[in-house]
């Protein structure tokens, strides 16, 4: 049938097909590490020209008409015929719905078919499962894919983290190929929750045996991350759009970027796994499930518990559950020990000496939580501790002493990851990074920075406005670095530590330098502005004059297979602080493989 035959616009799917309307275009899909084409996804589009052209509309059309079916066959074979055509090396990738796939095998038009039809070698098929399959039977359909993998294709899940594309499927059908949703790639190099659910995808295709698939790469920071992360392959406008005749070579600045021996920066994470499950063990840890007194228990009731447990701190009083006070071991004893108050009150009820206001605080509560009620309450909580519910009910107790043990812990754990000030990482990713650049084999810059004369800033100011100082210290410093190629870390105190791969380092060092120097002037009062610094002592009680805070900053050059650890680098990227310190200029720099010669 012809075209001509009817308007496009107005053609049924059953004309457009029969009349062979439905072109095929390709986007090819790179392996990452070597960036050679694999192959390429097989694309339908409609008549040019007409609101028909796009694939949505034509599905959706498709779709009205009850024959989806019949236009992904249609688009299989228009693709598999056009991709023999062009005499290309690899796989091609084609889309199929479940509903597809089982009638095609009913009705002997399997993908397997149709690819021997066209001409193609079976082998180099790769059946996509689309998101939008609804799958009831999955058991069957399980058959179905094992069938179709016995005849010659290999099978992938398309659009993974979406819509239906789940681990469920993923551990049922056990795909040679897994592709990333798009949402999750785009803008993977700025984005902590994003970058952390792919890397769960790559933990989990390492173990199934699949291959990744990142779609949607449209930028070389998101290039350079999937890379990084070990995902396989990827697809994307950066790497080619879809065409009839599309590249069989990457443009050559993808290439280049491929083969760098620079690193991705990975994006911070706002709260570190390794300190939420820290706090949540601890939350258990202090938990005590301590038996409780109903208030109807009278005070004789309440001496036999203490006595029978003797390390028990308290003792919750509970109405149907529901704690409604608390008493205190020691502070009830010292009254139950005076002269006749046994005889007096032991048969009252528990709750005359019972605190009635007690703290309560929810299970799912996190010690930061849990701190600042202690912190806005001036009574005796931090004596009696408090009592945990469970939904609102009694779950234990706890004291207030094991919660100050717990949140100190955990503060403590937490800057190791991320300094509580200017939230930026702290030494456990910074020697992280160092490690990923050793073994990545990458030429990098460690450059230490420092504050002089900042403790008597501190001394004459105050810590805060010294943390104001730092936080603009902090502000600087990543004012000047490229966010996807230099890592910027806080050490501790005024010691932050960049790690560059930006050819022009040196430029950005002195440029944050020079920014720094005056911006913190602002910090002073007019008088020790105009005067140049303040006057104070130094270590021997001696008066001192000490100008401006100044940022000092020493660099070590680290070639490819110089640096034996984190540790190593650390410890010489110190030394250079310590020579930029008495330099004229405040700025050291040495190479690291001189150093460790002894030469300088």
């Amino acid at each position: 049938m012809s075209l001509s035959l009817c308007v496009p616009e107005t053609c049924s799917i059953r004309q457009l097909i029969a009349a062979n309307a439905l072109t095929a275009v390709f986007q090819p899909i790179v392996r990452l590490v070597d960036g050679e084409i694999i192959g390429y996804e097989g694309l339908i589009r409609g008549p040019a020209g007409t609101a028909l052209e796009s694939p949505a509309a034509l599905f959706e059309q498709a779709a009205h008409e009850r024959h989806s079916i019949a236009l992904e066959q249609a688009a299989a074979r228009a693709c598999i015929a056009a991709f023999a055509r062009l005499a290309r090396t690899g796989l091609l990738f084609v889309n199929f719905s479940a509903a597809a796939l089982e009638s095609g095998i009913d009705e002997c038009e399997a993908p397997g078919d149709l690819a021997r039809e066209g001409g193609l070698d079976a082998k180099r098929l790769v059946v996509e499962l689309t998101e939008q399959s609804v799958i009831a039977d999955a058991e069957r359909f399980g058959a179905r894919v094992r069938a179709l993998r016995a005849s010659g294709p290999q099978f992938a899940l398309d659009d993974y983290g979406s819509a239906n594309a789940s681990m469920n499927l993923w551990v049922r059908l056990a795909p040679h190929y897994v592709k990333i949703d798009r949402f999750f790639v785009a803008d993977i190099a700025r984005d902590p929750l994003k970058f952390e659910a792919v890397k769960a995808m790559v933990s989990f295709a390492e173990a199934s045996g699949a291959l990744l698939i990142a779609e949607g790469i449209e930028t070389e920071a998101d290039l350079e991350i999937v890379r990084d992360l070990g995902i396989a392959c990827a697809q994307g406008y950066l790497l080619g759009r879809p065409a009839a005749d599309p590249d069989a070579r990457l443009p050559e600045a993808v290439a280049n970027a491929l083969r760098s021996e620079q690193i991705s920066v990975y994006p911070a994470r706002t709260r570190t796994s390794a300190t939420a499950d820290m706090n949540a063990v601890l939350l258990e840890r202090m938990l005590v499930e301590a038996p409780t007194l109903s208030v109807k228990s009278r005070n004789d009731d309440v001496v036999r518990l203490f006595n029978a447990m003797p390390s028990l701190h308290a003792v919750a009083i509970v109405d149907a559950g529901r704690p409604v006070a608390l008493i205190n071991r020691r502070s009830f004893m010292d009254q139950y020990a005076l002269p006749y108050h046994r005889e007096v009150f032991g048969k009252r009820p528990c709750m005359q000496f019972a605190n009635l206001t007690p703290l309560v605080v929810e299970r799912g509560s996190t010690l930061e939580q849990i701190a600042r009620l202690f912190a806005d309450d001036d009574r005796r909580d931090l004596s009696d501790g408090f009592v945990v519910t469970d939904g609102g009910v009694y779950a234990g107790l706890a004291t207030g002493a094991s919660m100050v043990r717990a949140v100190t812990e955990v503060r403590v754990e937490a800057a190791r990851y991320a300094n509580p000030l200017t939230f930026l990482p702290g030494n456990v990713p910074l020697n992280s990074h160092i490690d990923r650049l050793i073994a990545n084999g990458s030429a990098f810059v460690a450059c230490y920075f420092d504050l002089d004369h900042f403790k008597p800033f501190n001394d004459r100011y105050g810590y805060w406005q010294g943390d104001e100082v730092l936080k603009a210290t902090g502000n600087t410093l990543a004012s000047v670095c490229e966010p996807t190629r230099d890592f910027l870390g806080h050490v501790g105190g005024d010691d932050f530590l960049v790690l560059f791969q930006s050819d022009d380092w040196r430029e950005r060092v002195e440029r944050a330098m020079e920014t720094f120097n005056e911006l913190v002037k602002r910090f002073y009062a007019p008088v020790e502005r105009i005067a140049g610094g303040i006057h104070g002592e130094d270590r021997l009680a001696r008066p001192t004059f000490y100008g401006f805070v100044r940022l000092s900053a020493g660099a070590v050059c680290i070639e490819p297979g110089a640096a034996r650890g984190s540790a190593h680098v650390s410890t010489v990227a110190a030394v250079a602080k310590r020579w930029a310190k008495e330099h004229a200029s405040g700025f050291a720099v040495l190479e690291l493989a001189e150093f460790d010669a002894g030469v300088m």
